[in-house]
């Protein structure tokens, strides 16, 4: 699959376009509109369904076997949504709610970017290691970092002051989305596999149209504050690009030294450079409704997501055949 193609197929896909129809309805001031109900239970639907399939895939693979890329991966959890969200707060001026929501994004990984990375890397002779969607599993803990500077940041304004970082975290780990993403990360891990296909039916087969459904809401949401989107446009696009470049870098470096194979270490460096606009805003609308979707959802879609399908991933695959070579 060429990169004209896989840019075809992903902005063409019922999940983009659903969002563009979203921000459409809103534009034109259409009565099309979700019930809170309905919101609270898609969104709960998502996130546990991410966290059990991610649980299994840990399951399937065992520990041993990726030890030291998994403690690249996690470290890669902690650092990467630390880094956006420090450069949210200041390059981007934002608040504290809508700098984590930018850290959430760009610390989980675009599942179309992952596998465009994978297609790529085989297409062109390194394949990647068969357990690489468990590096995107543990990837996903980004979600929980920002989401613990956001309440460790949050407190701390509310009570003019230092707060214990162990009240910090209890409170963090008390909330609806990390509930759901721990327990089903917990449950997936335990049940495996075979476990797992006695619910496959209702979390997996369904998860692509609620997916869209959510997406057309975030749309909605985006399109009614455009306006902060054009307040930041210039310095967003520079952070939507110079960001990914850097972790790109990183992702790739990191795992040729953790003795990924070429298309491991490039395919690490993907998912490391790519910002989720499915997975994380599910999470970061739970728990910080107060963000503005039109900010993280924009700068991960609109800008990172086609810089790594036209740019990005051709540059890191470059990067990580030259460091190969020199690291031989």
């Amino acid at each position: 699959m060429d990169t004209l193609e896989i840019v075809r197929t992903s902005f063409l896909s019922p999940i983009v376009l659903a969002f563009i129809v979203g921000v459409i309805a809103t534009l034109v001031k259409s009565e099309l509109e979700f019930p809170q109900p309905v919101l609270n239970a898609i969104s709960i639907y998502l996130v546990f369904s991410i966290a059990l399939k991610g649980g299994t895939e840990l399951a399937v693979a065992g520990i041993g076997s990726i030890l030291v890329p998994a403690l690249v991966t996690l470290a890669l959890a902690v650092s990467v949504p630390t880094l956006a969200y420090f450069l949210a707060r200041t390059f981007l001026r934002l608040d504290i709610a809508n700098a984590a929501g930018i850290a959430a994004l760009y610390g989980s990984v675009s599942s179309v970017t992952f596998f465009a990375s994978l297609s790529l890397a085989e297409k062109l002779g390194a394949p990647a290691e068969p357990f690489a969607p468990v590096l995107v599993s543990l990837m996903e803990w980004a979600i929980l970092v920002a989401l613990f500077i956001a309440r460790w940041r949050l407190r701390r304004a509310e009570l003019n002051g230092d707060l214990p970082l162990s009240e910090i975290l209890i409170d963090t780990l008390r909330g609806r989305s990390v509930i759901l993403l721990l327990g089903g990360l917990g449950i997936g891990a335990l049940i495996g596999e075979s476990g797992f296909r006695s619910v496959k039916p209702f979390f997996e087969d369904p998860f692509r149209g609620v997916l869209t459904l959510f997406l057309l809401e975030m749309g909605m949401v985006a399109g009614r504050q455009l306006r902060e989107f054009f307040r930041l446009g210039p310095r967003l696009l520079v952070f939507g690009v110079l960001l990914p470049l850097f972790n790109g870098v990183v992702g790739v470096t990191l795992g040729a030294l953790a003795g990924l194979s070429l298309g491991g270490s490039f395919v690490l460096g993907a998912i490391t450079a790519s910002a989720s606009y499915i997975d994380a805003p599910a999470a970061v609308r739970a728990a910080l409704p107060q963000a503005n979707p039109s900010i993280y959802l924009t700068a991960s879609l609109g800008i990172t997501f086609p810089f790594n399908l036209l740019v990005g991933l051709p540059l890191y695959y470059q990067f990580a055949t030259w460091l190969h070579a020199l690291l031989r």
